[in-house]
Parts: C-alpha cells; sequence; structure tokens
C-alpha cells in the first residue's frame, strides 16, 4: 500500500491554481528506494528528500551513489510521460525530476540541480554501462518546472517547460542495453514496437546535508508524440 504522511510540506498551492491533467494509477507504482517520508494522493506525489541520496556511477568522481528515491511505473509501450515537478531547494544539489531506472548501470534523470543562490543548472545524467554524464545549462531557479519524456524504442527525448504547454528540447539520447536503432526505425511512425518493458517515474534526492520536499502533479501518459525526423 502506497501510502504514508509527509509532514510541514512548505509548498502551498490555491486548489484553483492547479489544473490536474493525471491520468496515471498511482496505486500501480512501486518505490526504489523507498523514502521515510512521502504523500501519494490521488492527484499528486509528494517526496521529502533524505540527506546524502543521490544517483550517479564512477565518471569523473569515481563514487558511485543508487540510494536515491524513486516512484517508478512501467511500461512496455513507446510512449510519452509528463510531470510537473515544484519545489524549494535548501542546498547544492538539491534536484528532483523524471527517471528511467533499468539497474544500478543503465538509467537516465532530468532535473534542476541546485548551485547557489544566482543560478542552478537544467540538465539530464545519462548512464549507460556503469558510467554517468551530465550535461547542464545554467538558469535562474524557478520553484516549478514541468518535464515532458518521449520513447521510440531504445531512443529517448527529454523536454522541459515553464508552463507546460511550450516544450524545448534538452536531450536526445540512447539505452544502450535496449538495443540498437536503426535507419528503418527512425523512419517510421508510429514508431517500431518498443519491445521491452522499463520502470520510469519521479525521483527527487539531496547529495548533500540537506532535505527539502519536491511535489509532483500533473503526471500524464500519452502514446508517444515524438515523430520521426523529417529530412524535408
Amino acid at each position: 500500500m502506497l501510502s504514508s504522511y509527509c509532514a510541514n510540506f512548505s509548498l502551498r498551492w490555491r486548489k484553483e491554481d492547479i489544473i490536474n491533467l493525471m491520468n496515471i494509477d498511482l496505486s500501480a507504482a512501486k518505490w526504489l528506494n523507498q523514502p521515510r517520508l512521502f504523500e501519494i494522493s490521488g492527484q499528486s506525489v509528494t517526496i521529502t528528500t533524505e540527506p546524502n541520496t543521490d544517483f550517479w556511477q564512477r565518471s569523473y568522481y569515481g563514487f558511485r551513489n543508487d540510494n536515491a528515491p524513486a516512484l517508478l511505473f512501467e511500461s512496455g509501450l513507446n510512449f510519452t510521460f509528463t510531470a510537473q515537478a515544484s519545489f524549494v531547494y535548501r542546498a547544492r544539489f538539491d534536484q528532483c525530476g523524471l527517471i528511467i531506472y533499468l539497474d544500478s548501470d543503465n538509467w537516465f534523470k532530468a532535473a534542476i540541480e541546485f548551485e547557489n543562490e544566482e543560478f542552478s543548472r537544467l540538465g539530464s545524467v545519462v548512464t549507460n554501462q556503469g558510467y554517468s554524464d551530465w550535461a547542464t545549462t545554467d538558469i535562474p531557479t524557478p520553484m516549478t518546472l514541468w518535464y515532458r519524456l518521449s520513447r521510440r524504442g531504445p531512443d529517448f527525448l527529454i523536454e522541459s517547460s515553464h508552463n507546460g504547454l511550450d516544450y524545448k528540447q534538452m536531450r536526445i539520447f540512447h539505452l544502450h542495453c535496449l538495443g540498437e536503432t536503426t535507419l528503418e526505425m527512425g523512419k517510421l511512425d508510429p514508431p517500431a514496437p518498443a519491445g521491452q518493458t522499463i520502470p520510469f517515474g519521479v525521483y527527487a534526492c539531496s547529495p548533500l546535508n540537506s532535505s527539502f520536499e519536491a511535489r509532483f502533479d500533473n503526471l500524464k501518459l500519452d502514446d508517444c508524440l515524438w515523430m520521426a525526423h523529417s529530412t524535408g
């Protein structure tokens, strides 16, 4: 049973401010590294992070972290997954966003990571075969951001939006353990059947000695909206 109580939630919304687009059954989700404090309602997910939690594998730093909480769904189809993340960060590297988690050596995450009072880093990490990368751009720190993740077999598109309407591409990436991408696959609309079930969802963590509350609204799962590349 996915239930708990998240005390002293510091973010507040008026009911009329939220137009909820959720069409996902949250009771079907499963925790990876279940947090001590969380709340799952019919319309939102709230996670209170714990200090020294993160996802990272080897690159540059040498360390391996695999202990952050993530609430995961599963699908064997091509899809587009959308969620709105709201947060008030407290310390460097505080983060919350979307995740794909196949195993500790093969996963993806996208988030705004807090850097300092002047800026944060909107970015993504792709981990293949036990090594993580990190691609970022510096932005002023907002209090909410929308993410949209689309799948075409072993390939993915991550986008972000400040209003849930106008999305900008962050990254196209490939997860090697899901197989190869052929020229023929790149031409198909709708895309070729995905073939392998993957876990994906939302996560939040505090890599340093920090804790904050992340809220996810408007979780929505659609058929893949990411069309084949046009050369015209």
